[in-house]
């Protein structure tokens, strides 16, 4: 058997055992206990309609069962493309039931994306909604059942085509026998449970391999660092597909304390607040880009927020003034989260002081995690000094899946993960994220790899060569500078007219330029490579006021 990717060694992942971090159980077996041990509690709220642990298990097995008459099995991955709803909390769990691998896509991808995630993968299919956003969903599956060999079915939320392949969601709940006990699908915690997103910053993204073991272990080592119960009634408004949304705590972390999951089908204000009013919801989750919106809705109605105590803060570095505010404005608990879909979580505690809770992103969910902080050749810091974050534990990943070239420069010949970040860590063990060394814009939570960006800009006529650098914004924390030198023959491309390009092209849309500037040359380092911080200093210092 081809290995796809590297497994912790065998002493590190029975010294996890022993630790009771790794239970040894699968989601399969997670859910079916919570089904028998708290039968009639809320599990699952959304779209108005409830769910209790019995039923959704329920549920599951009746998708399951219809998965398995599509001929889906164990070791399968396949593309989950949905936006947030119940399907998707309920397919992801009926996918862990037949031993399937869920490989995530966020809504807002596109066929660059998606094809590059099903040619990885080797998905066999793909579940998408009809329509999202205005967006045309069956136009880009079918596209992909064309273009891609491996994939020979797409599971369609909503009304699918009467074409060979498209299969209706709610069809496969009378396609198996669901009374019928299921077959044991052969499954252990050790083998790979979902396949998520890196943020990517060496072109496409890649695919990070989580085991039922570890990522059940990120959930309720992060539930217990928020304090879930089952009183806990938690808001998904992020895109479910996050790691962040999913189990950090999220929906597993959630489940996992006997809590209850709301759904919400958007992040906005006017969506959530009635929800978290309605529902009782006391911890949600956002990334910095939303709160302004938020506290000016809180400004006009306070009410709805009564009883939230807990709003987290994640995917993108908080401004401590910003976290300062949100405590004095909001009346609840700031909790900091800082972590990456590979691994590693840092949250800040409910009891820790403000000084900490607004001036730093926390420190690790687990004592097993280990850190170490460098220099550029690999030593350790000095205590309280900058450097690279390097970390491994019992639910960090040892390697990338199918990814061998890109696993011997992200890790260390011992098992460090090189996460890019720069960090110096306090005496409290909290980190302070002072920037990052990868070629990656973080805007608004949404990851940018420059890399892939550029190769698709150097496909425009009119561009001879381009870099997309990250620039400060008060907003989004940061935001995409697209500096490209043009064809003299040539009038130099708008900003609209790059979107166009790059959507044409399959690219999500978060992933266009904010800001296009045509430029004469691009100046380069001593080894010839593009120098972005002198780009940057460059544009600073045209835009700062004289």
């Amino acid at each position: 058997m081809i290995r796809t990717h590297p497994g912790w060694p065998e002493a590190a992942a029975e010294a996890y055992r022993r630790a009771g971090h790794w239970a040894g159980l699968t989601f399969d077996t997670y859910l079916r206990n919570w089904a028998r041990d708290r039968p009639g509690r809320a599990a699952l709220i959304a779209d108005g309609r409830r769910w209790t642990y019995e039923e959704l298990d329920t549920e599951v097995s009746d998708l399951a069962a219809g998965l398995r008459e599509l001929g889906l099995s164990r070791g399968d991955r396949i593309v989950l493309h949905l936006p947030n709803c119940a399907e998707f909390v309920m397919l992801w769990f009926a996918l862990q039931r037949i031993g399937a691998v869920p490989v995530h896509a966020m809504p807002a991808h596109r066929s660059e994306e998606v094809r590059h995630l099903i040619r990885v993968s080797g998905a066999v299919a793909y579940v998408v909604p009809v329509r999202h956003q205005r967006f045309d969903y069956l136009t880009l599956a079918a596209e992909m059942l064309v273009s891609e060999p491996t994939l020979t079915r797409v599971i369609v939320h909503g009304e699918a085509p009467a074409e060979q392949g498209f299969t209706a969601l709610r069809e496969l709940k009378g396609l198996g026998d669901a009374d019928t006990p299921p077959r044991d699908s052969g499954t252990t915690a050790s083998d790979l449970a979902v396949l998520l997103l890196s943020g990517g910053t060496t072109g496409t993204p890649k695919l990070i391999p989580r085991t039922h073991d570890d990522y059940a272990y990120n959930a309720r080592a992060t539930a217990a660092a928020c304090g879930a119960d089952e009183d806990t009634v938690y808001l998904a408004a992020l895109p479910l597909g996050f790691n962040f949304t999913l189990a950090c705590p999220g929906v597993l972390g959630t489940f996992m304390a006997g809590g209850t999951v709301v759904v919400a089908p958007d992040p906005s204000p006017q969506t959530a607040f009635p929800l978290i009013e309605r529902h009782g919801v006391t911890i949600t989750a956002l990334t910095p880009a939303l709160l302004p919106h938020w506290q000016e809705e809180n400004r006009n109605a306070p009410q709805a927020l009564r009883g939230l105590r807990v709003l987290q803060v994640g995917g993108a570095r908080l401004a401590d003034e910003t976290a300062r505010a949100l405590h004095r404005e909001m009346k609840l608990t700031v909790q900091q989260v800082f972590g990456m879909a590979e691994g590693l979580i840092c949250v800040t505690r409910l009891d820790d002081p403000e000084e900490l809770i607004c001036g730093t992103q926390g420190r690790p969910v687990s004592p097993a995690d280990e850190i170490r902080i460098v220099d550029t050749r690999g030593n350790d810091v000095s205590e309280s000094g900058e450097g690279e974050l390097l970390t491994r534990g019992p639910y960090t990943l040892r390697g990338y899946y199918r990814a061998p070239e890109h696993n011997a420069r992200s890790f260390t010949s011992d098992g460090f993960y090189a996460t890019g970040d720069i960090v110096r860590r306090l005496p409290s063990g909290h980190l302070v994220v002072a920037g990052r060394i990868k070629d990656q814009i973080n805007r608004g939570g949404e990851k940018i790899a420059a890399t892939e960006v550029e190769e698709h800009l150097l496909a425009h006529p009119a561009i001879n060569a381009a870099a997309l650098v990250a620039m400060p914004d008060e907003r989004w924390g940061e935001r995409a500078v697209a500096f490209l030198v043009c064809d003299p023959a040539s009038a130099p491309p708008s900003r609209r007219d790059i979107a166009a390009h790059l959507r044409n092209r399959g690219l999500a849309a978060y992933k266009a330029p904010d800001q296009v500037l045509p430029v004469a040359s691009l100046p380069l380092t001593p080894l010839g490579k593009v120098d972005k911080q002198a780009l940057a200093e460059q544009h600073i210092r045209s835009t700062s006021p004289r």
